[in-house]
């Protein structure tokens, strides 16, 4: 039986978060359009993780309010436009269900996507959204690698037990990656102590907080950077806008 290219995509994708040195994490920046990911595929990064809320301001929407037809439709201008394998970010899966949401995002040529254990800024049941993730899982047979974002820090009252124990939960639901998103930078190596496999890390542009290095020396396997690519491009417009009719 010949192995589809969906599943060897997804398999580089997982091999890339392997064997990681300490101070050398996976840095996977973020593109809001088909541009954007072929500058960043030009700049020789292997893989590109999509940010929810820069494609949302890209089409025009605020941050999770894309509706999700306009959200697939962005995912796959992005995968068309570059041969790296691309991760999305799919919010908490739009309310579709774990088949028809694997069944999405591989029709958009995505070979791994983010998930949020969160609802309008409640904290999801983790038992429920671990089993979300194990449906998620045997639906993509392989085909998907499943980073399970952890808004304890964002929603929650940002205590590390209870982001280990959601992250320990989702992991042993199969999940490849957990991202405690806003895990303050002192909590890293309590997450990595506790967390097994690879942990995703969420660092700022130019000295907005330490670099994947040092996040990498901390205890981070995956280095992302949410919409922070896109609005440093939408300030550099908006200055040189500014000067036009100078």
């Amino acid at each position: 039986m010949s192995r589809s290219p969906a599943r060897d995509r997804a398999e580089r994708l997982r091999a890339l978060h392997q064997g990681r040195a300490p101070g050398d994490p996976l840095v996977l920046p973020g593109p809001w359009d088909a541009a954007s990911a072929r500058v960043l595929e030009a700049a020789g990064f292997p893989a590109l993780a999509t940010p929810s809320a820069g494609i949302a301001a890209s089409l025009g929407y605020a941050d999770g309010t894309t509706p999700a037809d306009e959200m697939f439709a962005a995912v796959a201008r992005i995968t068309r436009a570059v041969d790296v394998p691309v991760s999305a970010d799919v919010e908490g899966g739009y309310g579709l269900g774990a088949a028809e949401l694997v069944e999405r995002l591989l029709e958009a040529g995505a070979v791994g996507c983010n998930l949020e254990d969160s609802e309008q800024g409640v904290l999801k049941d983790p038992h429920e959204h671990a089993g979300f993730l194990a449906e998620v899982r045997e639906a993509a047979a392989g085909r998907l690698f499943v980073n399970a974002r952890v808004d304890t820090f964002v929603h929650g009252d940002g205590d590390p037990g209870r982001a280990v124990e959601r992250a320990a939960s989702y992991v042993a639901a199969g999940a490849d990656c957990v991202y405690p998103i806003l895990a303050p930078v002192e909590v890293l190596p309590l997450l990595r102590a506790g967390i097994k496999g690879p942990l995703n890390v969420l660092a700022g542009l130019d000295g907005d907080g330490p670099g994947p290095a040092v996040l990498g020396g901390l205890g981070a396997t995956r280095i992302t950077f949410g919409p922070g690519l896109q609005r440093r491009a939408e300030a550099a417009l908006r200055e040189t806008a500014g000067g036009l009719t100078a």
